[in-house]
């Protein structure tokens, strides 16, 4: 089924498994995929910036972005198509829309300055993908230096009817998500589904914003869901109260350069994936970090049982 805006839910950015050697380890995706389908998640996200996509070769890409989607099952797959030219882009979303993918997600390149540069790279990058693929703007100036105004991300919805999704991870980016519904409120929006990323830091607030759901990849994606699910139901403080149990292991794994090391660790340490390694060039944890994450795991298990992680075996075994 392909991407509406009526989407809704946690979508989990999911890391790409390697072999300890650098190979795609297509045996963890599959599992990976099965994790994140257990913990509740309606979606995943594939190749985004904590996919380590760049360091992917094209072929690489259509056969990650084709192996998650073929295992999906009644999961939607948003593969990230973002590159540096429109034929590479245009390629990789036709092979994953053919595998069944239900969308694409498209980040800015960092050199766009200007409002009409932005608009006018969106305006080409749908054409090039072709008007019937829905896709996702991403909107992340932290880490891609462009900066959207809500006013911007309205022209660029309003000009391309394909796009169906907002992944909104601005810092501070509250204000932003009020402004756009209340564009939609007075009829200059059309309907837009706003999923949230920025490792979640801001999940709890930016649900009372009017946010839709997640988009983020935090290695307790039941976490994401519940805090979801609460806040669609009116249960604030309950959604407040386990947001904030998990916080410091959030905030933890959101640490620039190191967080995916941190990430991976625990979703093998839930047997979620075989290897916690990373292409390189990569950074590792130290055993220094690890303890510390144990300990944090500790801590948040004090609350939610689910992080009182036991020995048990990997997905190797």
């Amino acid at each position: 089924m392909k991407l509406t805006p009526d989407a809704k839910g946690t979508f989990a950015i999911a890391p790409t498994p390697f072999h300890d050697d650098g190979r795609i380890d297509e045996a963890s995706i599959d599992r990976l995929v099965d994790f994140y389908a257990e913990a509740g998640c309606d979606g995943i996200t594939v190749l985004g910036i904590m996919g380590e996509a760049p360091k992917l070769d094209a072929a690489e890409s259509e056969q990650v972005a084709v192996r998650f989607a073929k295992r999906a099952k009644n999961l939607q797959i948003i593969v990230g198509v973002s590159a540096p030219g429109f034929a590479t882009m245009r390629a990789l979303a036709r092979a994953s829309m053919d595998a069944g993918a239900a969308g694409v997600m498209i980040a800015p390149p960092p050199s766009l300055r200007t409002d009409d540069q932005i608009t006018g790279y969106f305006k080409q990058a749908q054409e090039a993908i072709g008007d019937d693929i829905p896709w996702v703007l991403q909107d992340y100036p932290l880490t891609l230096s462009v900066q959207f105004t809500p006013s911007v991300i309205r022209k660029i919805v309003m000009d391309s009817p394909s796009c169906v999704m907002l992944k909104h991870e601005d810092w501070p980016g509250l204000e932003k998500i009020s402004a756009l519904r209340a564009f939609q409120k007075d009829g200059s929006l059309r309907p837009l589904s706003i999923l949230c990323g920025n490792g979640g830091l801001f999940l709890d607030f930016e649900m009372d914003r009017g946010a839709d759901g997640a988009m983020t990849g935090y290695a307790f994606p039941e976490m994401l869901v519940d805090v979801v699910k609460l806040s669609q139901a009116g249960k604030r403080d309950a959604a407040h109260d386990l947001f904030d149990a998990h916080l410091p292991l959030v905030r933890y794994e959101q640490q620039p350069g190191a967080g995916l090391a941190v990430r991976k660790y625990v979703l093998q340490k839930r047997g979620a994936i075989a290897s916690s390694a990373q292409r390189k060039p990569a950074s590792g944890i130290s055993a220094a970090a690890k303890a510390e994450v144990d300990y944090l795991l500790s801590r948040v298990a004090r609350y939610d049982a689910r992080a009182n992680l036991q020995p048990r075996a990997s997905a190797a075994e």
